[in-house]
């Protein structure tokens, strides 16, 4: 059973050796020139004017739970949609319960007023 892994483990080493193998010709090769202007924060085209380690706004975190929710929906309902006629009726009902979920998920952010933009 163990063999049937060999070649992933393989894969992922040799994949792991040329990356490090490209990051370091990258920082040994490369030009490294650093002046003030390179080194300097930049944000927007203007000098940062508030600490990074801020609060955010709350409709920032709701926003990104609402992009999860959709982007697991389309995610997971596309492969399922190929293969329903040979999943049956148990893969439909976990896929119901799935999306109950999701929905469950888009009611809060909608009770929380994440869809509505001022």
């Amino acid at each position: 059973m163990l063999e049937n892994y060999l070649p992933v483990l393989v894969f992922i080493g040799v994949s792991m050796v040329i990356g490090a193998v490209m990051v370091a010709l990258g920082f040994v090769l490369g030009t490294q020139k650093p002046d003030d202007e390179k080194l300097s924060a930049y944000e927007c085209g203007f000098e940062a004017f508030e600490d990074a380690r801020g609060k955010f706004d709350v409709r920032f975190y709701l926003v990104a739970i609402l992009f999860i929710i959709f982007d697991l929906e389309i995610a997971f309902l596309f492969p399922w949609a190929v293969v329903l006629e040979e999943i049956g009726m148990v893969g439909f009902l976990a896929m119901t319960v799935f999306l109950g979920i999701l929905v469950i998920g888009f009611i809060y952010e909608w009770k929380k007023g994440a869809l509505e933009w001022e």
